[in-house]
């Protein structure tokens, strides 16, 4: 399934009744009809009508599911503890499977911070109105991590172009190096086509996959190396089960942000919580500094995401067209 028919199968279940009737008249670019950019910087503008404000007693916070989402409420705790300090309110984790299921609850008002993962971002921020502002990083302030694709350590595919007539497991069609990034490379660079001169097959995540390729259950899969070092790193897999055949550019990892119409002075008090945040001796610094992380900064998604939309534009994706 491509990416345009995810989205045309998703949003009429998102979309709620009368939508179209009450879109406002305004600036919006490519967002949702739902929401208005009067300043241009592409995310939703927080409304200025108070009554379309959200102001929760408790905030629903949710993590992008790239492992197993029980890893995470443990790993995220000690964090969500702090921001309830910070925000005076309850803070509750909330496990999702699927990147669509994180998309349609914030749409649908049921979460107000996340962290969405690389490639579904431009989805959250067009669809969902999610205003990102931070990201992961490094003691330096370096960022970001790389597409690989990675085989088993003793397959016959040595190279890329060993993938034509093989199968190559991608995660989810929304995912930046679990599907987007790798079919553009693949065809941009090496006349590999998707569907054509390669058979897709997706399983849902890059734990699954790196594990699948551990394994051998798959040939070859398209995963996020954070992923794939943290999982090393927590004695999961080994690196010597598989090899990598290709290293992409360095993108951006998990934007973290809220949605759009969260009550002003509240929202700003979830910034404070990400930036104020000690990472030493916590389990948020035990696990993500396996992949390099130490910080939250400040993004900017006209910025930062670039690359990513640039992608999307490459590959035909359409945000919100029904």
């Amino acid at each position: 399934m491509n990416v345009q028919r995810l989205t045309s199968l998703l949003l009429p279940l998102l979309a709620p009744l009368g939508l179209a009737a009450q879109a406002p008249e305004c600036p919006r670019g490519i967002l949702d009809v739902r929401f208005c950019d009067e300043d241009g910087d592409l995310l939703a503008d927080v409304p200025t009508d108070p009554a379309e404000l959200v102001d929760p007693d408790t905030l629903i916070f949710s993590y992008t599911p790239v492992e197993d989402p029980a890893v995470y409420a443990d790993v995220w705790a000690d964090f969500l503890a702090h921001m309830e300090e910070v925000t005076g309110r309850r803070v509750q984790f909330f496990p999702v499977d699927s990147n669509a299921a994180q998309l349609e609850a914030m749409r649908a008002g049921r979460l107000h911070v996340a962290g969405f993962n690389t490639g579904g971002v431009p989805f959250a921020v067009n669809v969902a109105g999610f205003r990102p502002f931070a990201m992961m990083a490094a003691e330096d302030g370096s960022y970001g991590y790389e597409m690989e694709i990675i085989v088993p350590a003793d397959s016959d595919i040595q190279e890329v172009a060993d993938l034509r007539g093989r199968t190559l497991t991608f995660t989810e069609e929304t995912s930046n190096s679990g599907f987007k990034a790798p079919s553009a490379i693949l065809q941009g660079e090496f006349g590999l086509v998707v569907g054509e001169d390669i058979e897709p097959l997706f399983s849902g995540g890059h734990d699954v996959s790196i594990l699948g390729v551990a394994n051998r259950d798959y040939e070859a899969a398209s995963i996020a190396n954070s992923v794939k070092a943290r999982m090393i790193e927590r004695g999961v897999v080994a690196a010597d089960d598989f090899r990598v055949i290709y290293t992409s550019e360095t993108f951006p990892t998990t934007a973290y942000g809220h949605v759009y119409n969260l009550e002003p002075e509240l929202a700003e008090r979830v910034r404070e919580a990400f930036f104020s945040y000690d990472w030493e001796g916590t389990p948020l610094q035990e696990e993500f500094s396996r992949s390099g992380e130490a910080q939250f900064i400040e993004i900017s998604y006209e910025e930062t995401w670039a690359v990513i939309r640039q992608i999307d534009e490459v590959t035909g994706v359409n945000y919100t067209a029904p």
